[in-house]
């Protein structure tokens, strides 16, 4: 019970924290301008062996605005805003030759069945996020949809538990173990000091 209590004020001092060093911005537009410039800190790019990595951070009010719509109701913005903030997402997206990674495999029925139910059921054994003390972060969840070659790359939203422990870090190591590609493992090293700043929308 007392450990509860303690993340809760945790959880609020860091959302204070955030909502008094934060960027604002007017639009959705805006933000997902400045979390596309990779010296912000959310997003993250690397290409080995033809295959392109694009690792980007979706920051509390984005999902939050997704789900209000248009509606402007404070007493819903910040009851979401608690909700969305207990998690970290990201979106992964990976492409080849500007293509969706199935379709390099298309031709071959035994790996294209293979990465299927690697990249619908199996991400949690190949995304890995530690720190740099090598504690590692539980994946909550992961969102796969099949696009089913309407994309030019293939999308998967990532969810990790936001534990505040774990943000005093410098950064964190998030780590894509090889697809069957030829890439080898990818690691991307997650500035930690712009999770815990994120930008905040004007609602």
């Amino acid at each position: 019970m007392l450990n509860m209590l303690k993340n809760k004020f945790l959880l609020f001092l860091l959302l204070l924290f955030i909502s008094s060093c934060s960027q604002t911005f007017e639009t959705t537009e805006e933000m997902n301008d400045y979390i596309k410039e990779e010296d912000n800190g959310y997003n993250y790019k690397k290409t080995v062996a033809d295959v392109d990595y694009i690792l980007q951070y979706r920051p509390t009010d984005l999902l939050v605005k997704q789900e209000l719509g248009d509606e402007t109701n404070p007493a819903k913005v910040e009851k979401l805003r608690k909700h969305y903030s207990q998690y970290m997402y990201f979106n992964l997206s990976m492409s080849k030759n500007e293509q969706e990674l199935l379709n390099g495999v298309a031709q071959d029925k035994a790996k294209f069945g293979q990465m299927v139910n690697e990249l619908a059921f199996g991400m949690e054994k190949k995304l890995h996020v530690y720190t740099p003390t090598k504690d590692t972060l539980a994946l909550t969840d992961f969102i796969y949809p099949r696009m089913y070659g309407m994309s030019n790359s293939t999308s998967i939203m990532i969810v990790y538990s936001r534990d505040p422990k774990y943000l005093k870090e410098e950064y964190l190591n998030f780590v894509i173990e090889d697809l069957g590609l030829d890439t080898g493992d990818i690691k991307f090293k997650i500035n930690t000091k712009a999770l815990t700043n994120e930008p905040q929308l004007r609602f």
